[in-house]
């Protein structure tokens, strides 16, 4: 990087008060809601973990969904804070399934709070948010999602699917920064985390934030705001809004059929057969028997294009490709496709490279 680069990332102004309730009501838009948005100043799972011990209290069951090792931390930090989890655990490395939670919920009794994640980047599924969100609501409890891994990808009307706290990561779907996070909270979950035992005087505390920043008039930001992700996530907006949300969910849309398209071209098989169980962000793929992907993916070719190996109990089965926020593109696709056939070959694996260049194009036109 230039200096004179790096030296503009260095003495950027500070950003200015009256912003943080601006770009708070930008995101509410783009997510489709009338709720509360305020910023962890930290990335997403920092977030997560707030929302878990600001609304986690001794009394209160949840049922939290672990379709990811980010599920399995979500259920930690709940029963942390005394509350009673009863965990319901997908098939590893696959979305849960609407029978499944609607079984659980049925068990489990009275439930006061469902826990998901949306899409998982671990392992490139997506999890019937809607069909969840009903069950919840039928039950009456609070609704918490892990959208960090959705948000700019995949629909998320936030209000309409009842959603009571939304974790939204910037630096996914909405192509932003990683150090800052945003939350949307329901009134009702505002109600639940709003008692004498919540935590305070916390990082983890929401409602430190709703006292200082949201009761305070939305003001200047406790503590010491970074001014470089305020101005990054302002840019990352504006970026999005000029697109427009339902054009940076097409482009996504499109990203994900046409890597499908040439993966499957290619001979390589997709884990998730089901376009409709599969998140439009990352794509994975199983390798056959006998290859490793943390080993395939320090490959020379895979690095570049930004192949990455699984996370969770399948890991070393699957490849992942990465197409999201600005990587949804047809070059970054096409790359990525390429890596797969030559390390493929070079493992002893014919592949049709040629075929997956013309699936690709299918998708995208000449």
């Amino acid at each position: 990087m230039p200096d004179f680069a790096r030296h503009s990332l260095l003495d950027l102004p500070p950003y200015p008060a009256a912003g943080y309730a601006r770009l708070a009501d930008r995101i509410a838009t783009l997510i489709a809601t009338g709720n509360d948005v305020v910023f962890v100043q930290a990335e997403a799972v920092v977030a997560l973990e707030a929302a878990a011990t600001s609304l986690g209290t001794a009394g209160m069951r949840a049922l939290n969904i672990v379709t990811s090792p980010y599920g399995e931390l979500f259920g930690g930090w709940l029963t942390r804070a005394g509350v009673d989890v009863v965990e319901l655990r997908a098939e590893p490395g696959l979305p849960v399934t609407v029978e499944a939670v609607a079984q659980a919920l049925a068990g489990a009794g009275g439930v006061d709070l469902v826990a998901l994640v949306h899409a998982e980047s671990a392992s490139g599924i997506l999890n019937p948010l809607p069909a969840i969100a009903r069950l919840a609501r039928e039950k009456g409890a609070l609704l918490l999602v892990d959208a960090v891994a959705s948000a700019g990808g995949h629909e998320l009307d936030v209000d309409a699917l009842g959603i009571d706290i939304a974790v939204i990561g910037p630096q996914k779907g909405l192509g932003g920064p990683a150090g800052i996070s945003a939350l949307c909270v329901s009134q009702r979950a505002w109600q639940a985390i709003d008692r004498p035992d919540a935590p305070q005087r916390s990082v983890l505390s929401l409602i430190d934030i709703k006292r200082n920043w949201l009761d305070a008039g939305r003001g200047a930001l406790s503590g010491m705001p970074s001014a470089l992700e305020f101005h990054a996530l302002e840019a990352a907006l504006d970026r999005v809004e000029a697109e427009g949300m339902a054009g940076t969910i097409a482009r996504h849309v499109r990203a994900q059929r046409a890597t499908r398209a040439g993966l499957e071209a290619l001979g390589a098989r997709l884990w998730i057969g089901d376009e409709r169980e599969a998140s439009r962000l990352v794509t994975t793929i199983l390798l056959p028997e006998g290859l490793d992907a943390h080993r395939l993916a320090q490959d020379e070719a895979a690095i570049a294009a930004g192949l990455t190996a699984g996370v969770g109990a399948v890991a070393s089965k699957l490849l992942r490709l990465d197409h999201t926020g600005p990587r949804a593109g047809r070059e970054t696709v096409l790359q990525g496709v390429r890596a797969v056939g030559h390390i493929l070959n070079r493992a002893g694996f014919a592949t049709d490279e040629r075929a997956a260049e013309e699936a690709v194009a299918g998708v995208y036109g000449p």
